[in-house]
């Protein structure tokens, strides 16, 4: 891992595991967040929902992803949910925000634009591959390696059949010319 990906991978997962831990702690808050959303959604879920059950789960995946971002343990995958998290925490905190004053609209519009970057750096380091090829790229040339493999196997099954055919063909040719001579 390079010295930029040991510092920055801690430092872009503190937000998110501080944000996780404040949502255990204060579920209360994060489910009156999430009712207006979940009021619409709850109509195409196919079972009862809990806001406070859900600011816990959505809290502790923060703080797992955040964790094992930050370690560099399944670093893209951590990083995808941390992502999806952001976009959801960004819509809620957009929808929940007080815009009735002038310091409301200025403090949701900080919000949003910490939202978005938040999603953008984990956005990037969802496909930061380290350096390593890419699950595209290996299965490319897995595929180029197996059509060669497979060629190769089938040029030696040519020849290896030519020659018993010629062999098979000297022995019948043999044993006509025997059978007829005799």
């Amino acid at each position: 891992m390079s010295v930029v990906r040991f510092l920055a991978r801690p430092m872009l997962a503190s937000s998110f595991v501080l944000a996780g831990v404040d949502k255990l702690r204060n579920a209360d808050d994060t489910a009156t967040q999430l009712s207006p959303l979940l009021r619409r959604a709850a109509d195409a879920l196919p079972f009862q929902t809990d806001e406070k059950v859900l600011a816990r789960v959505i809290g502790g995946t923060q703080v797992g992803a955040g964790v094992c971002f930050a370690l560099g343990k399944s670093a893209r995958l951590a990083a995808t949910v941390l992502a999806l998290i952001s976009a959801l925490n960004g819509f809620v905190e957009w929808r929940s925000a007080d815009i009735s004053s002038k310091e409301g609209r200025d403090a949701r519009r900080k919000r949003l634009l910490k939202n978005v970057s938040l999603t953008g750096g984990v956005l990037l380091a969802s496909v930061d591959t380290a350096g390593k090829p890419g699950l595209a790229w290996r299965a490319e040339h897995l595929a180029a390696d197996a059509r060669k493999t497979t060629a190769h196997l089938a040029s030696g099954a040519r020849k290896t059949t030519g020659k018993n055919l010629k062999k098979a063909d000297k022995a019948v040719r043999k044993a006509v010319d025997h059978t007829l001579g005799a």
